[in-house]
């Protein structure tokens, strides 16, 4: 009996960085690539819609997912000149990596308010990210914390905050 050693193709090397994300970097969405939307509601009306500027959508993407960070700052008529910032504290991937879970604070100009984005991964390739999110918040503590105020017209129970971005690395 002979024994035969056979090639075996080298296995490529391990992706560095989390597979559920891009490539290790910092990626930016251009403003005409992010949309953002706030809506106040009352029971089921919506009472309040408007659209906001993303002055700032930056996603850097580290070796490690604990370093993985989301920052947004986004401005328009209805902040009254101020500016509406979003810094996330960890991004964990849900249901399959198909949904990111973003915690972090929304501040405006008091405390920052503790919130959780739910981001809905609709494309990813190893330099883009296309993700569309939402985050749902009470009125009236986030109006006390962070004095975010609507029309006395608009009366709200809740605020909707939808992001529609595409991250990508620039060359």
């Amino acid at each position: 009996m002979t024994t035969e050693t056979l090639p075996t193709a080298p296995l490529p090397p391990p992706r560095p960085g989390p597979d559920w994300l891009p490539e290790p970097g910092t990626y930016t969405a251009a403003p005409d690539r992010c949309v953002v939307e706030l809506t106040a509601r009352l029971g089921p009306l919506t009472t309040f819609r408007r659209r906001l500027t993303a002055l700032d959508a930056t996603l850097t993407v580290a070796h490690d997912s604990d370093d993985c960070a989301l920052g947004l700052a986004l401005a328009g008529r209805p902040l009254g000149g101020r500016q509406l910032t979003f810094a996330s504290t960890s991004l964990t991937p849900t249901d399959e990596a198909t949904r990111l879970h973003v915690p972090g604070d929304l501040a405006l100009t008091g405390e920052p308010f503790p919130a959780v984005f739910g981001f809905r991964v609709v494309e990813r390739t190893a330099d883009r990210l296309l993700v569309l999110g939402t985050l749902r918040l009470p009125y009236r503590p986030l109006r006390r914390i962070t004095g975010l105020t609507l029309p006395r017209t608009r009366p709200a129970a809740r605020v909707r905050l939808l992001v529609a971005a595409e991250f990508t690395c620039p060359v």
